[in-house]
Parts: structure tokens; C-alpha cells; sequence
């Protein structure tokens, strides 16, 4: 019989201390891992549709059959799992600033992590997805410079919505600008977001990229009682 409720790691990180958490949700009957970062929650097992539609609709937006892809934050690694699920998938770099969540699943203490690890297509990057956004080196370390055919972020709640200030000039039309060079011509960048579109947000998307549009993903929300649209914002980068 498993516990109600147990904190099976806490670490200090550079913005806060963050923690995993397993437990019982008595009403679904069902067994949900979280993980926080101070009082926020960055993720729950119990909802992770629209982690996944990130993937899929990023990847499905794209022609090829040996995709390389970014994803911008592990979390419980719902949306990497989802991008190795496709098999065109050639390499997949998972950028995540907070080193105790990789360790988690490296570890095993997490329920995708030996999927995740033992998959020879995916590796961990300990790094700040923000700073390698804005940098000409950008997102592998061992091939400065290189190009993806997709970059799928999942950190922030919202644009509008930061978990800390690493990001805040991510999100404006120069961030975007320098993501963009990143991507390969005709390459895919994907952003979660936990608010229903925005079109301000997708108009500056469409500033900077080829096309730009916004995917409503709404799930039930049993515990609530009623459904629950959270946004996958695509932009399509210049030819």
C-alpha cells in the first residue's frame, strides 16, 4: 500500500529550493508525483495532456524523418518522453537549469526517468535554456552553433507568467529573434503555456517567425468538475 503522502527529495537550487513529492489523490484513486519549486508547482503528474500536445504538435508540424530536437525544461518528462515516442526523431538534448531534477531521473526516482536515460537518442543538458537562447553557441555544448529542427519549451507558466526573472527578455520580439537562429530554415518553435491563447502573444510570435498560431488543448479536470484549456503556441521558422 503506497503512503498519502511523502517528500522524497528537497534541494536548495540558485532559485529556490525545489522538491519532489509523491502522494495519493483519494479522489482518483490514482498515485500523482509533483515537483515545486518553492510554494509554485513547476509540474503534476496528475495533468499532463498539454505537456504532451507540445510534443506532438510540434513534431507534427514538421516533414523529415531524422528530426533533431530541443526540449527547453524536463520537469517529469512527460513532453520528452512524448518527442521519443516519434520515430523519425534522430537526437533529443533536454536542457534543464535545476540539477537535482536530473539527478532524479538518473536516479530512477522517477518513473520516466530509465526510459528517458536509457533511450541513446536523449541527453540531458544542466544548463539555462534562457542564457543558451540568447547565445550564438546555442544549445549543444559539444557542436557550438548547432541548428534543430524543433524547439519545444516548457518552463514558464505563461509568457506572462515567469517563475523567475532568467527569462524576461526571453519572451520579447529580440528573445524571440535569437531563438529563432537556432532553428533550422522551416524549423518549429513550440511554447506551453497554462492560459488560454493569447493573440497579442501569437501576433508577436508572427513578428519574427514565417507563421505563428496558437493550439487550445482542453482536458477534463475531474477535480474541478469541468474542462480545462491550457494553450501550444507554433511558430514556423523563415525559409
Amino acid at each position: 500500500m503506497h503512503p498519502l503522502f511523502e517528500e522524497l527529495a528537497y534541494c536548495p537550487t540558485p532559485i529556490g529550493p525545489v522538491s519532489l513529492r509523491h502522494r495519493m489523490e483519494l479522489v482518483l484513486k490514482r498515485e500523482v508525483y509533483e515537483i515545486k519549486l518553492g510554494d509554485e508547482y513547476l509540474m503534476s503528474s496528475l495533468f499532463t495532456a498539454s505537456e504532451e500536445a507540445l510534443a506532438r504538435l510540434g513534431l507534427a508540424a514538421l516533414a523529415g524523418d531524422t528530426l533533431d530536437v530541443v526540449v527547453g525544461g524536463l520537469g517529469l518528462g512527460y513532453t520528452a518522453r512524448t518527442v521519443l515516442e516519434d520515430a523519425r526523431v534522430a537526437s533529443l538534448a533536454v536542457v534543464e537549469y535545476l540539477d537535482p531534477v536530473i539527478a532524479w531521473h538518473r536516479s530512477g526516482l522517477l518513473p520516466l526517468g530509465p526510459a528517458l536515460t536509457g533511450d541513446p537518442r536523449c541527453r540531458f543538458v544542466q544548463d539555462d535554456f534562457f542564457a543558451l537562447a540568447a547565445s550564438s553557441g546555442g544549445f549543444d555544448p559539444q557542436r557550438p552553433a548547432r541548428k534543430f529542427d524543433a524547439i519545444l519549451l516548457d518552463i514558464d507558466h505563461s509568457p506572462e507568467a515567469l517563475l523567475d526573472e532568467r527569462s524576461s527578455s526571453f519572451y520579447r520580439p529580440e528573445g524571440l529573434q535569437a531563438l529563432s537562429r537556432h532553428l533550422k530554415p522551416g524549423g518549429i518553435f513550440g511554447l506551453w503555456s497554462d492560459e488560454r491563447p493569447d493573440p497579442a502573444f501569437t501576433g508577436r510570435l508572427a513578428g519574427v517567425f514565417a507563421e505563428a498560431w496558437a493550439e487550445p488543448v482542453t482536458f477534463d479536470n475531474p477535480l474541478l468538475g469541468q474542462p480545462f484549456t491550457q494553450t501550444v503556441y507554433l511558430a514556423r521558422a523563415r525559409q
